[in-house]
């Protein structure tokens, strides 16, 4: 058994000077220290001797065990000392693991991409209240409560005269009421409407633009609206104003786009015409001046709305608006 433990000791001291972790030296503790270790079994073994050779060997085995318990017991403080200094445990050779960033959502992009258009234009960024006065959403832009215009939006009210705004057009008079022209703003936003299929949502985000001035003509608003739609889409995108009607501009126009799918074409998603409406806008009807104290007869100016997630729509190519509330990452991370 003398050369047992003697070979036994060589090999944990040989060993014991590999480790090199913390898993490393508790697997030698398990190989020779455990209680299935090599020298707990020799342990084991004293019994098998005769009554004089079990003194010796005995005291053999608790000196080794003691010497590599105590020895045990330092290296295992050397390499926690090394590891509250941060030595040996870094190795700057192995790949780092990136951490998962986030970006702005597909909505906040494009929205952010309209604000920056017009901002360069000379547009002001104006925001306003969610839950809004009848007088403000309608009455004061020429929709009294018997307009033929108030069931094209199928309004959320919170009661007889404060609803969820269904435009952001409400700033648009809000503004007027507190500033003498010149006025350029665009106002966005959410507003809230009864509607829900594949291009509608009850709640979805908008922007309004205005501007009033003296001498602003329909030229204006058309060389506006251009420029917004070259720098949004592309300057090679045809665009045309179509005759339309809006309560609080007259005359008032739709304003369609080349489709973005076929470039003008035709196909399923253009309903094979070629054009896709992305906005409504016109001149501001002089009735509205009325509420707000302007002479309609020294400014003028013009007015425009599109939803920001039409836009985002078009411009890469989505044919369902629920998939920007849906949280699928899938969808998200392409953007």
């Amino acid at each position: 058994m003398k050369d047992q433990v003697l070979d036994i000791e060589e090999k944990a001291l040989r060993d014991l000077g590999e480790v090199k972790d913390l898993p490393g030296l508790e697997i030698f503790r398990v190989s020779y220290l455990g209680k299935k270790g090599l020298l707990t079994s020799l342990m084991k073994r004293l019994g098998e001797l005769s009554p004089a050779e079990r003194p010796e060997a005995g005291q053999m085995l608790n000196r080794l065990k003691s010497d590599l318990t105590k020895r045990f017991d330092e290296a295992r403080e050397r390499i926690l000392s090394r590891k509250e200094e941060g030595a040996d445990l870094l190795d700057v050779t192995l790949p780092g693991r990136e951490p998962f960033r986030g970006h702005l959502h597909p909505i906040t992009q494009v929205a952010l991409e309209i604000y920056n258009i017009f901002r360069r234009m000379g547009f002001k960024v104006v925001e306003g209240p969610e839950v809004e006065l009848d007088y403000y959403n309608f009455e004061a832009l020429n929709i009294p409560a018997d307009h033929p215009a108030r069931d094209m939006q199928d309004t959320f009210y919170v009661s007889d005269k404060v609803l969820l705004r269904t435009h952001t057009s409400p700033m648009e008079i809000r503004v007027m009421e507190t500033q003498s022209p010149p006025v350029r703003i665009i106002s966005p936003g959410k507003v809230y409407r009864r509607d829900s299929d594949v291009t509608h949502t009850p709640m979805f985000h908008q922007v309004e633009g205005l501007l009033v001035d003296k001498g602003v003509t329909f030229g204006d608003l058309k060389g506006t609206l251009t420029s917004f739609v070259h720098q949004m889409f592309g300057r090679e995108t045809a665009l045309r104003f179509r005759p339309s009607f809006f309560p609080f501009t007259e005359p008032s126009a739709e304003v369609d786009i080349q489709c973005v799918i076929c470039r003008g074409k035709g196909c399923r998603t253009c309903k094979n015409t070629g054009w896709i409406e992305i906005l409504g806008s016109g001149m501001n009807d002089p009735a509205i001046y009325a509420f707000v104290g302007y002479d309609p007869e020294v400014y003028s100016g013009f007015a425009f709305g599109m939803g920001i997630e039409r836009v985002a729509m078009l411009k890469y190519g989505i044919d369902d608006i629920q998939l920007f509330y849906r949280n699928d990452m899938r969808f998200l991370r392409q953007f």
